[in-house]
């Protein structure tokens, strides 16, 4: 993939704990009271990590260490014996007042009575203490794990929940799921019944699973030998989504047995699960769509399920629906069958082995076009009105199907593959087996419209979702916390067969660019590992970030490189064979790998020094005559810089590269790997310059020392000896040692003065990018005079090549995008003519009604300088709102209504979009990227999402990659501690849950590192420009 029904009051911190000493009915005690239901020994546990939140069902939360485990113990068992003992609390005083009301000593039973209470709290205490490893069951202490638990929730008619973790229990296992559904696109609800096929593992009284916002009628379970189906009770937990079948009688180790599970719900408002969309069809008329996103945690609200990925099993899916609609499914449709007036029922083949999250189905009006590769019907879905914008996505879909297939030694396992344009989808694409939902801008190419940017988006994305049909369906991450098993390898791949196949599209160059701002993220104290470990909700769809899509791609990028193309292909196939319709870990990748390459090198240990720490090296190279001293440390920027010591703990096996003078071609690289703190490289003879980490291929940051003047000398000299990859990766690193404090602005600043002569992309669009952020950070400070100068200096290096660009469609792909970027930027910025040129040009287009055709390229520009005219932004809009226009053409027209200074108008825009009236709900994160890079904006930005902050996170749910964005781009331009401050309380005065979300804290650190850049630069740029 691409990344609330109702408000619930948060209890303060405070007042949860204080509960724990109040009276406290709903505390069921399992050492005293008979159990509603018999459990096993091994459930009977006493877990201090549950102990705050199985209080009145408050939810579970993880405590940091041991010591808080062992403190809120013995809090749990100091108000269990106040329970108790509060009958006598009024009755029973140890010290007694006279009449005069002076105390009396204690009379000797008093003291007893006391002595012996204390003697047992303190006894129970230490035995906690001395005995940590120790769980305490029916049959006495086992060592066999660290954690305790005594205390169990209450369910929602409160009985005893006979579960208290968030992960299910492994002592059942779903086999096949029989699910039929019955959605209503008139009452937007819908019915629904699931049988369910598991088999025990453990004799266990009770089935967990997963069940959100569903209204459950009837549960009944059958045994394989049975043939009468037994009502039984089942419990329901929302704070973890559960529900617990309990059996009427033990279930037996190594049987089946048949849930049966009767429920209906609301089609959802959110992005999230099962939900609706409406849409104008090409008569302007309003339509409904239902589809699905389950990834990650949201088929539980289509359907009761195990919804964890390792639980993989089939699926036969039957949808009762409108004569007049479409249904699809993973699988191809085997039977449509009369269920009563103008309702049939589609019955599809049974599924492959897989996990919930890739379970899909769909129910529209759609048109579609076929073609067949290789025994597999490839068909591109869309509403009616877009059919004529699909053949793009076909073609494509089937080449890269094709090439997958031959690289990774196995065929795509199913007979169909549908790609389906859905009118309004939160994330890029969703990768459901058989059936991959895109939004429309990602599937869709118009030839009048489209850009040459906009159809490598589209490539990209189907590439992507494609790789996926192996990385992730076929074989699949055990948890969350490899996620970038997932993301990473299909990130990776996207690129690598983009390259293969659509060489012109140099898609190489996008890459480096994430690659650079990934880098940017993970160089922050808020960053992760690449495998976390994630236990919540909020947790998991936070791993749907920059690390596990970008990071994990680039890392596989490094190992293909540095195990050579056959080695890195070999090792693939082999995880793919042995992990087949299976779950796997990190470590079965690189065993794998180990296969290959047999014992010459030791890839578990490399690759675990980059998944398991954070953050990145930063390499310092020493040249003296032959001899080059190489040095890592961790790349890091320190909130306080004057106490800046790098984390001698990090150590990373870096796979150096390098070429030099002596030769700079690809296939003269030389290789090192760097698996030491620092070492020694003697080169055959003396060069005049070296450039590492050769078109930046490994994940790390190299400092120059002395010799940055030479490669600036290089630029100047002959800029063409390296490659524009390269390039831009020495602009990135300049910049970012400025940054860190390690080089000086000065330096960087003259690096970048060949520019000039610069004609490729991706240094361009580096400089661009560096220079951009400085600009903002000025203008946001009040500094205009200095942010002028900037933009002066940015027109002295680029100003020629502005000028030399036509407002056409004219060129190479690669022209073309450059074209795009500059002229963008220009008439932003209002450099040279650009916003002239490009006015005159809407006013024609805005006086033919919007019938003429506009250079693609360049449209963007185009309506970004329309929009600064209150006529022109009301035409925009208009425009819009209209069903012919194709959805390439709105994505541009969107990001320039967003980009007015008129400050109500962007107030409307964002609200609009919220709502989802006019703006479609999916352009939000985007709208408040636009309008936060503004001047007038980026105030209202923030307020926006203070001010709408519920209604976010019901729309877009928390930790998800919108929030995340959302989060990001609203506070990225602050650079006072006034706003520091006002961020910080903003979240802590929400729920402990958005206060801690990682992108919260990266958001923290980028204000302390704008503050911070700010006061070290401010009087060096006011010198150097």
């Amino acid at each position: 993939m691409e990344p609330f029904p109702s408000d619930r009051i948060q209890l303060p911190r405070n007042m949860i704990e204080n509960s724990m000493f109040e009276e406290e009915p709903d505390v069921v005690d399992l050492a005293k009271d008979p159990c509603l239901h018999p459990l096993e020994p091994d459930e009977l546990e006493y877990e201090p990590r549950s102990s705050r939140l199985l209080v009145r069902g408050l939810g579970e939360q993880e405590m940091d260490n041991d010591e808080e485990d062992y403190e809120s113990s013995a809090k749990l068992l100091g108000m269990s014996f106040m329970n108790r003992s509060s009958g006598l609390r009024n009755n029973m005083s140890v010290y007694r007042q006279n009449a005069n009301g002076s105390c009396s000593m204690p009379s000797t039973r008093a003291m007893v009575v006391c002595t012996v209470v204390l003697v047992i709290a303190v006894s129970l205490i230490m035995a906690i203490y001395l005995l940590p490893k120790c769980t305490f069951t029916k049959e006495g202490c086992h060592k066999k794990n660290h954690t305790m638990e005594l205390i169990y929730p209450l369910a929602t008619n409160g009985k005893m929940f006979p579960w208290a973790k968030i992960r299910l229990p492994p002592d059942v296992v779903p086999l096949h799921y029989d699910l039929v559904l019955q959605p209503n696109l008139t009452t937007l609800k819908f019915a629904g019944s699931v049988k369910i096929v598991v088999n025990i593992i453990q004799v266990t009284w009770k089935i967990v699973l997963h069940s959100s916002g569903l209204n459950i009628t009837k549960a009944t379970i059958t045994s394989a030998e049975g043939h009468q189906a037994k009502p039984v009770e089942f419990l329901e937990y929302p704070l973890h989504d559960q529900i617990a079948v309990m059996a009427p009688e033990a279930l037996l180790v190594g049987h089946n047995y048949t849930v049966n599970i009767e429920y209906s719900s609301n089609l959802s408002d959110t992005y999230y699960g099962f939900y609706k969309i409406s849409f104008k069809d090409e008569n302007s008329k309003q339509r409904w769509f239902a589809a699905t996103q389950f990834e990650p945690l949201a088929a539980r609200s289509a359907f009761p399920c195990f919804d964890e990925p390792a639980f993989k099993a089939t699926f036969l899916i039957k949808m009762k629906r409108d004569e007049k609609l479409l249904t699809l499914s993973n699988m191809p449709k085997k039977a449509t069958t009369p269920v009563t007036n103008g309702i049939v029922q589609d019955e599809f083949f049974v599924s492959l082995k897989m996990s919930t999250y890739l379970v899909a189905f769909v129910v529209a009006d759609l048109k579609n076009i076929s073609r067949e590769t290789n025994g597999s019907l490839v068909s591109v879905y869309a509403v009616p009105q877009h059919l004529n914008q699909v053949g793009y996505a076909l073609n494509t879909a089937v080449k890269l199907l094709e090439f997958y297939q031959k690289y990774f030694l196995i065929n795509y396992p199913l007979e169909k593959l549908d790609l389906v344009a859905i009118p309004d989808f939160q994330s890029g694409a969703m990768e459901n087996w058989g059936l991959i939902t895109f939004r429309e801008t990602t599937l869709l190419f118009d030839s009048n419209t489209s850009s040459a940017r906009d159809k490598k988006l589209i490539t990209a994305v189907i590439a992507h979702e494609l790789a996926h049909q192996w990385f992730g369906n076929l074989v699949t991450m055990e948890w969350w916390n490899d996620l970038w098993l997932n993301e990473g390898f299909a990130t990776f791949m996207e690129y690598f067969a983009m390259e293969e196949i659509f060489p012109e599209l140099h898609s190489d160059e996008d890459f480096l660019n994430l690659i650079f701002k990934a880098m940017m993220k993970d160089s922050l104290n808020s960053s992760h590992p690449v495998s976390s470990a994630v236990q919540s909700s909020e947790q998991i769809e936070e791993m749907f970030d920059a690390f596990s899509y970008i990071k994990g791609a680039s890392l596989l990028l490094m190992l293909k490189h540095y195990l050579t193309k056959d080695v890195f292909q070999a090792g693939i196939e082999v995880y793919l064979h042995n992990h087949n319709y299976g779950s796997a870990r990190s470590d079965d990748l690189w065993d794998s790998m180990n296969e290959i390459t047999n014992g010459t090198l030791d890839v578990k240990k490399l690759m675990k020094t980059w998944i398991l720490q954070k953050g990145f090296p930063l390499v310092t190279v020493v040249r003296k005559g032959k001899i080059i001293s190489v040095q890592q440390e961790k790349f890091f920027y320190s909130m306080e810089p004057e106490n800046w010591t790098s984390d001698a703990s990090y150590l990373w096996h870096i796979p150096l590269t390098y070429i030099t003078s002596s030769c700079n071609f690809t296939h003269c690289t030389n290789a090192y790997l760097l698996d030491q703190k620092s070492a020694v490289i003697e080169l055959p003879e003396e060069v005049e310059w070296i450039k590492f980490n050769v078109n930046m291929n490994g994940y790390y940051i190299v400092h120059y020392a002395e010799d940055w003047k030479m490669l600036i000398d290089l630029l100047k000299k002959n800029h063409t000896a390296l490659s524009p990859k390269d390039r831009a990766s020495l602009i990135n690193s300049i910049f970012s040692l400025a940054s860190l404090g390690k080089e000086s602005l000065e330096k960087a600043f003259e690096l970048i003065d060949y520019l000039n002569k610069e004609s490729s992309t991706a240094p361009i669009t580096q400089a661009l990018f560096q220079l951009s952020l400085i600009y903002s950070l000025l203008e946001k400070k009040g500094e205009q005079e200095l942010a002028a100068r900037v933009m002066h200096r940015i027109d002295h290096l680029l100003g020629d090549k502005i000028d030399q660009q036509h407002w056409t469609d004219d060129g190479t792909l690669s022209e073309r995008e450059l074209r795009s970027t500059l002229l963008a930027f220009a008439c932003t910025h209002d450099m040279r003519n650009c916003r002239t040129t490009a006015t005159e040009i809407f006013e024609k287009w805005m006086k033919s009604n919007g019938t003429m055709s506009l250079p693609s390229d360049v449209m963007k520009a185009i309506f970004t300088a329309g929009a600064k005219s209150s006529d022109g932004w009301e035409f925009l809009l208009k425009m819009y709102s209209s069903s012919s226009v194709p959805e390439a053409e709105k994505s541009k027209m969107v990001e320039a209504l967003a980009s007015t200074e008129d400050v109500r108008k962007l107030i409307w825009l964002m609200q609009n979009s919220l709502e989802g009236e006019v703006i479609k709900a999916q352009e939000l994160s985007h709208i408040i990227a636009t309008v936060s890079q503004s001047l007038p904006g980026y105030l209202l930005a923030w307020d926006f999402v203070k001010e709408n902050w519920e209604k976010l996170t019901q729309k877009f749910h928390l930790g998800s990659y919108t929030i995340q964005n959302i989060i990001s781009w609203s506070t990225s331009q602050f650079a006072t501690k006034a706003h520091l401050l006002e961020v910080k309380s903003f979240f802590e005065s929400k729920s402990e849950e958005s206060s801690q979300l990682r992108c919260v804290k990266e958001s923290i650190d980028t204000i302390q590192l704008n503050i911070q850049w700010m006061e070290r630069n401010l009087a060096k740029l006011q010198n150097l420009l």
